[in-house]
């Protein structure tokens, strides 16, 4: 039989955990194929900025040309000022495995950008190449407003691979037809409906802005939000509702915005789908900092989901007048290696699974 290839699910994260292939890690911040990966107690505020070790170069060999000074959690996180936390997890990979990271939502969701680096290896959000191994740390800047962390909060996660199986422009003309990957207003789209498409097997996503709640826009504040208040702030402490001017919306340039798309996202269990950054053609900004949904999100318990919305996280580099229905951000999908135990619509401990609107973090109340 040939070998599965592909992204590995829960049962295999464990099984690495169990083997120490991942040490540090707790069973209980795996997802349906990605593990959560949480902050220890070691913070340094980093006076230069972010960098990049070279190849083979452990992090704490690199701190003295990033200007360091140690941080305590007792106090928030600066806006505009990077940090740079130890993470409790660290990796010794098996060959032919390895590793990317992508932000969790709500961290995507509240303008905080974290990236993380591996001993060793000269890029952000990797664990590579195949049989990396050494201490991970995430470098972590709230853009908007300060915010106040505690030891072993989850900020990122990392997902596992032994093969790229990101779709071809065939498997996801199969895949649109036989999963229903895509839906509008509870009607299945397939191949034929995409409007536009980079020819390499992505989807490329539409902006919603005729609907009730358009969004909202974060310009900057000087309040602290705790990290730790689930379901504690309104949307006004740090949000502010966004209206259209006639047909279009105004997008400031270096302002921040909770936007959502037009079509719903169905993830089937057997694959696993990322957000992409967008071709600077379609213009100046980025759409995204979370990344990652997980197989299962919008399918259904057993399969009767339609999808769901995904909320975007969109920073324009120059101002932007944008309409409905405008080319807004990119996914693609890839192939499990195997099924999950259990996929994202059977877990009960999402935030996300009734967001129909576009949503603002776990932090924030809803009425």
């Amino acid at each position: 039989m040939p070998k599965k290839e592909g992204a590995l699910p829960d049962h295999k994260i464990l099984e690495m955990m169990g083997a120490e292939f991942i040490k540090g890690a707790d069973a209980k911040n795996i997802n349906p194929a990605s593990l959560d990966l949480t902050v220890s107690g070691e913070i340094y505020r980093l006076e230069y900025g972010l960098f990049q070790p070279k190849p083979g170069e452990d992090i704490t060999d690199c701190l003295n040309r990033a200007g360091f000074a140690p941080h305590s959690f007792e106090y928030p996180l600066e806006r505009g000022v990077t940090y740079l936390a130890r993470l409790n997890e660290s990796l010794a990979l098996p060959d032919g495995v390895y590793g990317y990271c992508n932000p969790k939502s709500s961290t995507g969701r509240n303008d905080v950008h974290v990236r993380v680096l591996v001993d060793g290896v000269p890029r952000y959000d990797a664990a590579t190449p195949a049989g990396c191994y050494g201490v991970m740390w995430a470098a972590i800047c709230p853009k908007s407003f300060p915010v106040k962390l505690a030891s072993g909060e989850a900020l990122s996660q990392i997902r596992f691979f032994t093969a790229n199986t990101r779709f071809d422009e065939l498997d996801l003309q199969v895949h649109l037809r036989r999963d229903k990957l895509l839906w509008h207003n509870d009607e299945p789209l397939f191949y034929d409906d995409l409007q536009i498409s980079d020819g390499d097997g992505s989807i490329i996503l539409t902006l919603a802005i005729d609907e009730k709640i358009i969004g909202y826009e974060c310009r900057g504040s000087n309040r602290v939000m705790d990290f730790s208040k689930r379901r504690h702030y309104r949307s006004d402490d740090f949000f502010t509702p966004l209206q259209k001017n006639g047909g279009s919306l105004y997008l400031k340039k270096d302002c921040f915005y909770i936007l959502s798309t037009r079509e719903a996202v169905r993830v089937p269990p057997h694959c696993a789908c990322e957000m992409v950054p967008m071709d600077e053609r379609a213009g100046e900004f980025r759409s995204h900092y979370a990344g990652f949904i997980d197989p299962g999100w919008g399918w259904g318990e057993n399969g009767e989901g339609h999808g769901r919305l995904i909320t975007l996280e969109v920073r324009p580099f120059e101002d932007m007048a944008v309409c409905d229905n405008q080319p807004i951000a990119k996914i693609r999908f890839e192939k499990m290696m195997a099924l999950p135990d259990a996929h994202y619509d059977q877990l009960d401990k999402s935030n996300y699974t009734a967001q129909i609107d576009p949503k603002l973090s776990k932090h924030f109340l809803y009425v």
